[in-house]
């Protein structure tokens, strides 16, 4: 990275969120402050889930008094749908992540700083998730591994996550958590999209669902909803009893028409058609 972007504005450094002492450096002179930082495969932190708390929970909590003690100005929480009504200790270290950062908006004094979450599923194409898996192996000449072909999963892609975080960051208060208006689509079509890209007719094997993995991703549970608003481009979570204004009124937002939870198998279905299109200008098909 640092040789691809060689700009003086720039600088790169190594470190560790459970050093906060090294966070401390980072964060020197900074206005905003994206918080990406997490173990984030569910099997190892089921294996592992000490050092899931160390970093995810641990790691979160320094973060954030770094950034108070250096009066850092907006500080973004990067989330997952794993948080939401947690199956796994990823999900439930995430959870906390959460609600150490909006928290945090209390914790904070009279401080400026700004402490938001954003809150999404896996980026399309990102690793482990199930693009590059089907697409390594097709390459590789093996059965192609599903769970479910009724799953569903949020589509989401690197540029849309970005621009949800742009939109945290210019529009947010402090204590929000985003949630962006996504389409899904079902594991089934997305294999065969794949398979007619690359031109391949891998055979299929079905494997047991894995520990902590849900059928369908849910973004915002049942509960949730009454804290609920939303724009034209995304729901916005805020648990107004906890702070001393109405958010509606002060945004002009209305509460969200959402009455059931906000999951994969609710929403707009992309066709395989669609699902091709993505994969083409999103330029993930080698």
């Amino acid at each position: 990275m640092q040789n691809e972007f060689n700009d003086e504005r720039l600088r790169f450094l190594i470190g560790d969120v459970r050093d906060k002492e090294r966070l401390s450096r980072a964060v020197e002179d900074i206005d905003i402050v994206i918080h990406t930082a997490a173990l984030k495969q569910i099997a190892t932190a089921e294996y592992n889930p000490f050092e899931a708390v160390k970093t995810n929970v641990y790691g979160s909590q320094n973060l954030i008094e770094c950034c108070l003690d250096h009066n850092v100005e907006i500080i973004v929480g990067i989330g997952t749908d794993k948080a939401v009504s947690p199956l796994n200790t990823y999900g439930a270290s995430k959870m906390l992540m959460e609600r150490l950062f909006v928290s945090a908006n209390y914790y904070k004094g009279e401080r400026k700083a700004k402490f938001l979450c954003v809150r999404y599923g896996n980026v399309l194409g990102s690793r482990g998730s199930l693009l590059p898996v089907i697409v390594s192996q097709v390459q590789n000449g093996k059965e192609i591994t599903i769970t479910d072909p009724e799953m569903t999963r949020f589509n989401i892609s690197m540029n849309q996550a970005v621009d949800l975080i742009f939109r945290a960051i210019k529009n947010g208060l402090g204590g929000e958590v985003f949630v962006p208006k996504l389409k899904a689509y079902r594991v089934k079509e997305m294999k065969e999209a794949i398979l007619e890209l690359m031109d391949a007719s891998n055979n299929e094997k079905r494997i047991p669902v894995r520990p902590g993995e849900k059928y369908h991703e849910v973004l915002i549970n049942q509960e949730e909803l009454r804290n609920a608003y939303e724009t034209n481009e995304d729901y916005i979570i805020f648990e107004k009893q906890s702070q001393n204004y109405d958010y509606g009124v002060k945004n002009n937002m209305k509460k969200t028409s959402l009455n059931v939870n906000y999951i994969s198998n609710s929403v707009t279905i992309l066709t395989k058609e669609e699902i091709k299109k993505i994969l083409i200008d999103e330029k993930l098909i080698p």
